[in-house]
């Protein structure tokens, strides 16, 4: 048997005599006993039909071994051929199927002590989330790494987990948190010794310049891509990075208005990834030399290099970067605007969709993982709750006996009575089961209504993103394709409100009204607090005229900042001044506590919650705080009525 892989993995054999050598391992394998030995021999015959880009009989005996490992309940071969199915699907580009076998292998190794194993499968699928656009998912994903990563010191996996981070964030456009991932991920690779060939650092600081050119602070972004360059041996380790900085430098020069030396640098670049065939590199930089060309008022050029790109990106089925060659080709070739420009948002759209059912497969797989658990507990539980009345029965069983042998004339009222007692157990235990349902209900409920309403706004997303074209053209034909998706934000507010009105619970019924729901926080602090409340409500509002959903928001908004200040303020005194100006209306909240310095608090979801809701009814919210001198917030939000 090792004869046979050390035959098919010698390289210097001919592929056929490899193959056949492969093939006859397979069939011993196959044809022996299913232990643990064979098991592991099975894996390796897998291995050599990947090294010799057989994929089919891959994925055929990875799925064999995942079965055999199923018949002995071998949970660590089960979550190792998690991976391999996960790799065979990698090669194909299939996400959604990759996504499930690397959370398959998550939940089987997550009851294990391999940490470690653990701590990489997760980066994968903060990858995996990252790659279809679930930023929310990645970032959860890699905080949850960074929990294990506390357990074990493993640098490389600290520095990928935040410079993944960082990437997220900047999607996400919040640049102070993705600057700061950017760092600790630069501060691992300088504190620890980490392989160099890799260049991690110069990877991170690239990672940096480009953040600050999305801020259009270009300055700060070419020292950071000539400090990338300064690195040793970049050239030699990772070509292809070099290639980047090197456009990304001339870039980031260019948008600051100089052009000395831009072309140099530009077809440098293009020169190192046309010969590593880096299509997606070889794309941008063509885009860039067509914004150079164009503005050197060479249209010949830039129209050229800005095809190059479209083609190439056709050819190559980089959808992503296509869109970039339309913006670039709707910007040199205006005589062909709009055949361009519909060409962007059927890709744009079809890009959307798949992301969008990807992440919903995601959503899907990570649903019905915690439904498996739960019914898993369930069971667990309800087998106790069996045992515990088979256990009371039988005692009582006994019981009776014992009393229908000692006292005979009493063996009937002592069998009634215990009778009953069992009727009132088994009673109660079912009101018990019938409470926990309901309030499972109830939760999902709510929970489900959410997702819901939360899947909504992808399709405002969409709507918004094909409204972008009237930045660039305004005539009649492109006006009237776009009234048509704003006829579709009407019906997608119809359905949200279909929706919230269905499966969420309204706050404001009408038996109680918004003043009232107010009151009832101040209640419920000042029940278990010392703080003295006040409120006034410019008797100008008429709340019955604002809409349910705005209250609600505003209601919410209120909410987390009364219970922020009762948890941390420390306060004597809070002030809540609502009032209606013009065309908004104004909510004060200030009190006298201890404060806090904004740029030293630790980020968390109240202040980031309360920001997002306000901006949900086109409003805004401003915290104003020193250290022992209160806090005061101020929502302003337009008036809706």
């Amino acid at each position: 048997m090792n004869l046979y892989f050390e035959k098919a993995n010698n390289d210097s054999l001919p592929f056929k005599v490899r193959y056949d050598y492969a093939k006859k391992a397979e069939n011993i394998v196959v044809s022996r006993p299913n232990d643990s030995m064979n098991r592991v021999n099975m894996f390796k015959v897998a291995n050599r039909y990947w090294n010799m880009d057989d994929f089919k009989s891959y994925k055929i005996l990875s799925e064999l071994v995942m079965e055999k490992s199923k018949d002995v309940n071998d949970s660590v071969s089960i979550g190792k051929a998690c991976i391999y199915m996960r790799d065979y699907y990698h090669k194909l580009n299939m996400f959604d199927s990759c996504y499930q076998y690397i959370n398959d292998a998550y939940k089987i190794y997550k009851g294990k002590t391999d940490k470690l194993k653990i701590s990489k499968i997760l980066l994968t699928k903060a990858l995996y989330q990252y790659q279809v656009n679930d930023l929310l998912g990645a970032e959860k994903t890699t905080f949850e790494l960074l929990n294990y990563l506390k357990f074990i010191n493993d640098v490389e996996l600290k520095y990928e987990a935040f410079n993944l981070l960082g990437i997220a964030y900047a999607e996400l456009q919040e640049f102070d948190l993705s600057e700061k991932n950017y760092e600790l991920a630069i501060k691992i690779v300088e504190t620890n010794q980490m392989p160099t060939e890799f260049q991690l650092k110069s990877t991170t600081l690239n990672n940096l310049g480009i953040l600050y050119s999305h801020k259009n602070k270009h300055h700060t972004a070419i020292k950071l891509y000539q400090k990338a360059l300064s690195e040793m041996n970049l050239k030699y380790d990772q070509p292809l990075l070099y290639a980047m900085l090197k456009d990304n430098l001339a870039y980031s020069k260019f948008k600051t208005g100089s052009a000395i030396g831009l072309e140099c640098l530009f077809f440098e670049s293009l020169k190192i990834r046309d010969s590593l065939n880096n299509v997606s590199g070889i794309i941008i930089n063509k885009i860039h030399l067509s914004e150079y060309f164009a503005f050197k008022r060479d249209q010949i050029k830039s129209f050229k290099f800005a095809e190059e790109a479209n083609n190439l990106a056709v050819q190559k089925k980089q959808k992503k970067h296509q869109l970039l060659t339309l913006e670039q080709l709707v910007n040199v070739d205006p005589k062909n605007a709009l055949k361009y420009t519909t060409q962007y948002i059927k890709i744009r759209d079809s890009l959307e969709i798949a992301e969008r059912k990807t992440r919903n497969k995601f959503a899907r797989i990570e649903y019905e993982t915690e439904e498996l658990t739960l019914e898993k507990d369930n069971l667990i539980s309800q087998r106790k709750t069996i045992l515990y009345i088979s256990s009371c029965i039988f005692f009582i069983l006994v019981l009776i006996l014992f009393f229908w042998y000692q006292k005979t004339k009493n063996r009937e009222l002592v069998f009634i009575k215990a009778q009953n007692q069992a009727n009132e157990e088994i009673y109660t235990l079912i009101l018990d089961q019938h409470q926990k349902i309901e309030e499972g209900k109830q939760y999902e409920k709510a929970r489900i209504a959410k997702e819901l309403h939360d899947g909504i706004m992808g399709r405002l997303s969409s709507i918004r993103l094909n409204l972008f074209v009237l930045e660039k053209k305004t005539d009649e034909s492109t006006i009237a394709k776009c009234i048509e998706h704003v006829h579709e934000i009407q019906e997608v507010e119809k359905e949200i409100k279909s929706i919230a009105y269905d499966l969420g619970n309204n706050l404001f019924s009408e038996n109680i009204s918004f003043e009232t729901m107010v009151k009832k926080l101040f209640t419920a602090i000042e029940n278990h607090s010392d703080i003295d409340f006040t409120l006034f409500i410019d008797p100008k509002l008429d709340w019955e005229m604002v809409n349910s959903t705005f209250k609600i928001q505003i209601y919410r908004i209120l909410q987390e900042a009364l219970q922020n200040i009762d948890k941390y303020a420390q306060a004597k005194t809070v002030l809540v001044s609502i009032k209606k100006l013009d065309d908004t209306i104004e909510i004060g909240i200030t009190d006298d506590g201890v404060g806090f310095q904004k740029k030293k608090v630790k980020k968390g979801f109240g202040l980031k919650n309360m920001k997002a809701r306000a901006k949900e009814i086109g409003g805004k919210v401003v915290v104003k705080s020193e250290k022992g001198k209160g806090t005061s917030i101020l929502l302003i939000v337009p008036s809706k009525i």
